[in-house]
């Protein structure tokens, strides 16, 4: 390769009571994606937010375009050539797509702003990445996956020579991901730069030159992504070879806990279905196809219009999230920052906010039980945190998401829905996530796994429900079950 664009040497940052970046190193070349590796936590997102100005470092040296720098905030950066498509969507909702686009450097005209231009400008960025939406749309009216590509349209219209890509295609369904592999493509011929963090392994090997990997907020190493295979760069990561990837729990099923008759509104249509004892039933299908809208009007976020949904036999209402609660029903979101937790409270208030009937006593919350329940799944789920007092928002997305499985399991379930488990979540993290799911399968309780990821849906489900334009159109035992035949039901029509 050429001289590096940018290195980074002996990078430090630290927090208080923990240090996120121990010297790290980083190298990037013009016209290559680099991949940086690492679990939750291991400082990717942190050393990011040191490139593109949102945290200042501590020790180390940044040389960009071989001159000495130093980034002294985001416009800064942005001033620089560097742009970056956070992981947490950064959007205001009561402005247009184009507003968000071009927000604090609109077009000028006269002493105004020359909207034409802005939303014509816009419109370019948003047909270069496929998107037919009009940048005149609200953006409180996107999809969490249209509103990750008009975080990526931002990056674009910076034009700028390093952008680094957060888990750009967390939310993407598998066109639009297409759609931002073509633009890559285009960034590297034009000699830009690219950091790609992701942990599907798969888009690493499609769309990465080179990897760089942490671990623990140190440097581990580089490596071209010609030398490695997906067992290679896992043990790079988490320092040691995984075993079985998808380990599967055999239990004996027993009674059914909870049963689902000819459930309907407006976004579901006649759904039936069981779930038993000791059983894990995934459901698959494609993004709109009402697969979280079913899991959402089981738990009682949404009303039915008509069916009937019974667990352990008895006649089951829950006309709110309230009442799934106390009906010992958990729904873990797909979306854990808008639905799951409170990112303002600690980590020990959002692991124990909807267990507080169980660790109270005369109106009171038994300090002690508290903290002898929160820690015991800090240390059960390895989560990551300097302190239980810890704000959630300040850890890293693996370590939320731990958090929210937990805050759905302290309130004891006999149903668990768990939607999207291991999105964002780094290979190590998904195995502890797996064993905790057949954990709570082994005790016999029922299980409801709602995942984009077709190998997790094989490694993990005892039976698979297909759901197509809010309709079930295939249901598969584990023998029978492949992803082509699953793929095939989920693209019918209802009319067929």
């Amino acid at each position: 390769m050429k001289s590096p664009i940018l290195q980074m040497k002996n990078i430090v940052k630290e927090f208080p009571g923990v240090k996120a970046l121990d010297g790290v190193n980083l190298e990037l070349y013009e016209g290559k994606v680099m991949a940086l590796m690492g679990e939750n936590g291991a400082g990717k997102s942190t050393l990011m937010k040191v490139l593109s100005g949102v945290y200042k470092k501590d020790k180390g040296e940044i040389y960009y375009k071989g001159q000495l720098t130093d980034i002294k905030g985001t416009k800064d950066a942005g001033q620089k050539g560097i742009a970056i498509i956070h992981q947490e969507l950064n959007l205001l909702p009561d402005l247009t797509i184009g507003e968000n686009i071009f927000l604090g450097r609109e077009p000028k005209k006269g002493f105004g702003i020359d909207y034409k231009k802005l939303y014509s400008d816009s419109d370019k960025l948003l047909k270069k990445l496929n998107v037919t939406t009009s940048s005149k749309e609200l953006v409180e009216n996107l999809s969490i996956a249209q509103q990750q590509m008009v975080e990526i349209a931002k990056a674009l219209s910076l034009d700028a020579q390093i952008i680094i890509m957060d888990e750009p295609t967390d939310a993407l369904t598998d066109k639009e991901t297409k759609s931002l592999f073509n633009v890559i493509n285009e960034l590297k011929n034009e000699g830009k730069a690219v950091v790609y963090i992701s942990h599907r392994l798969k888009e690493i090997f499609e769309i990465c030159d080179y990897i760089t990997v942490l671990r623990d907020g140190k440097y581990v190493g580089s490596e071209s992504i010609e030398n490695l295979d997906e067992d290679k760069m896992i043990e790079m990561m988490v320092g040691r070879k995984l075993t079985e990837q998808f380990p599967r729990v055999k239990t004996e099923m027993g009674d059914v806990v909870l049963k689902v008759e000819n459930l309907t509104n407006e976004y579901i249509k006649d759904i039936s279905f069981e779930v038993r004892s000791g059983e894990i039933v995934g459901i698959s299908g494609l993004m709109g196809a009402g697969r979280s809208e079913l899991a959402k009007t089981i738990y009682g976020h949404f009303k039915k219009t008509s069916g009937q949904i019974y667990k352990k036999g008895q006649l089951m209402e829950n006309k709110s999230a309230k009442d799934g609660v106390g009906n010992r029903v958990a729904y873990v979101s797909e979306d854990r920052k808008g639905d799951g937790l409170i990112l303002d409270l600690s980590v020990k208030e959002n692991m124990s906010i909807a267990s507080l009937n169980r660790i109270s006593s005369f109106f009171k919350v038994d300090k002690n039980k508290e903290l002898e329940r929160v820690n015991s799944y800090i240390d059960r789920m390895s989560i990551k945190t300097p302190s239980i007092n810890q704000l959630i928002r300040n850890l890293s997305g693996g370590n939320q998401q731990k958090i929210a499985i937990a805050k759905a399991l302290m309130i004891h379930p006999d149903v668990l829905i768990l939607d999207e488990p291991t999105r964002g979540v780094d290979v190590g993290a998904k195995k502890e996530i797996y064993d905790l799911i057949n954990e709570f399968k082994s005790q016999g309780k029922a299980v409801i796994m709602i995942s984009s990821e077709m190998p997790e849906i094989l490694g993990l489900s005892d039976r698979i429900l297909v759901l197509s334009q809010g309709r079930i159109t295939g249901e598969f035992d584990i023998e029978s079950a492949t992803q082509e035949a699953i793929l095939k039901c989920a693209v019918e029509s209802k009319e067929a």
